[in-house]
């Protein structure tokens, strides 16, 4: 334990851990096949066919939707419900909670998202094109699977949670945004347990491949698992994905009293904006996240030992990213870099949780996973110890730092450590 690491001097009441995960991800369904394929170099990225856009290349989970849920709820729900209510079960499931005798009125339910509603719309629409626009086809569904709360609002009719539940929208950030959340209500004792990630059913809107498609942005390749290549020379965009992450989050006195096994404790995270563009990211205001979230937690710079880069395989933000990243690690001897995303493509809401859950293990096996597809590395995107295509033991695994970045410029950074 080091003494200028601030949340190790907070009474054990203010200490936020992790003693869960349950995830969907394009390359596996619970953390040990994710973290397998992670290891293996194995991508979930395949061929794609979507209305009007066609034939295109996404990250698609196949997970038991039936396991947790029943067919006529899956079928009244939404795809994002769907894959947040077997993430947030799997948690619970791993955490060793005796759920049956948990106080459902102290349960907190934080769920990122990147957008909402879109998939359910675009079809409705689609339907009724076929009677004419006859709005008396409209589903009566409609409003209650599009309402912004619905993912977790699904979990919370799931589970028979009585707490809190809504959704954060913090665009791509969202994920690590619903982590954020998770710990100050735990903190605020607006809660007694939080399920806490990221979901995204991005993959089922033809909207958004459409709209990176116009910009540009849309990843192509003619071998699918090649498809996502952050930092590379030959990146060529985005690789649409879907998936869920939610961690169980708890007091570290509370979890001690129970006995659970603690994966990790959140120890200091930030979140701030760039305020200066729709699009495109603000290097020195992604550098100045960092630094908060490492003044937060007292630490320095050389005490983190990886990074989970948020690039998503974009020609500048992947640099801008590297920019800011240098700005803050370049004379950091101990830290290396990596990237989830060249696996899975980007799972958008989900993305911060995924790839923050991606690398936890490392703080046990001091191995961190690579980036691959990593052939030429763009000299505009080095960075000091970025581990490419192949994984690595490094010496030390104390601390964890995941960045998350989103469109209007919204920024967020996680910082985590050993239990």
């Amino acid at each position: 334990m080091i003494a200028k690491d601030r949340a190790a001097l907070l009474p054990d009441d203010q200490r936020i851990v992790i003693s869960g995960i349950g995830l969907t991800s394009p390359n596996g369904n619970n953390l040990e096949s994710y973290r397998q394929n992670l290891l293996a170099g194995i991508s979930g990225v395949k061929d794609y066919e979507i209305r009007y856009v066609g034939k295109t290349l996404a990250g698609v989970c196949d997970f038991p939707a039936t396991e947790y849920q029943s067919k006529k709820d899956a079928r009244r729900g939404t795809r994002a419900g769907a894959v947040g209510i077997w993430a947030t079960n799997e948690a619970i499931r791993r955490s060793g909670l005796d759920w049956q005798n948990v106080d459902r009125s102290r349960v907190g339910i934080y769920v990122g998202v990147t957008e909402h509603g879109n998939v359910e719309t675009e079809n409705e629409i689609y339907q009724i094109k076929g009677f004419d626009y006859d709005t008396q086809f409209w589903s009566h569904h409609h409003n209650p699977r599009t309402v912004a709360n619905n993912p977790a609002g699904e979990v919370a009719l799931n589970l028979g949670i009585t707490g809190p539940h809504y959704t954060i929208g913090a665009a791509c950030a969202a994920g690590n945004a619903g982590v954020i959340q998770g710990v100050q209500m735990l903190r605020l004792n607006e809660c007694d347990l939080a399920l806490a990630g990221g979901v995204s059913e991005s993959i089922h809107t033809f909207g958004i491949f459409a709209s990176f498609k116009s910009q540009g942005a849309l990843a192509e390749h003619s071998d699918p698992a090649k498809a996502c290549r952050p930092f590379d020379t030959q990146r060529n965009g985005i690789v649409v994905s879907e998936g869920a992450c939610m961690f169980v989050l708890e007091r570290l006195s509370d979890a001690r009293a129970r006995g659970a096994e603690i994966i990790a404790e959140i120890v200091s995270y930030a979140i701030n904006t760039d305020a200066t563009d729709f699009v495109l990211p603000n290097p020195e205001r992604q550098a100045q996240c960092v630094q908060l979230a490492l003044q937060r937690g007292g630490l320095n710079a050389d005490d983190i030992d990886i990074v989970s880069t948020h690039a998503t395989g974009t020609s500048s933000g992947d640099a801008q990213e590297c920019q800011a990243l240098r700005s803050v690690f370049g004379n950091s001897t101990h830290t290396h870099f990596n990237n989830t995303k060249s696996f899975i493509g980007h799972t958008m809401g989900a993305a911060g949780a995924l790839e923050l859950a991606g690398n936890l293990p490392s703080l046990k096996d001091r191995v961190c996973h690579a980036t691959i597809n990593l052939d030429q590395l763009d000299p505009e995107c080095a960075l000091p110890n970025l581990v490419a295509n192949e994984a690595r033991e490094i010496p030390r695994v104390r601390y964890i730092l995941n960045n998350s970045f989103g469109m209007l410029g919204i920024n967020s950074v996680v910082i985590v450590r050993q239990a």
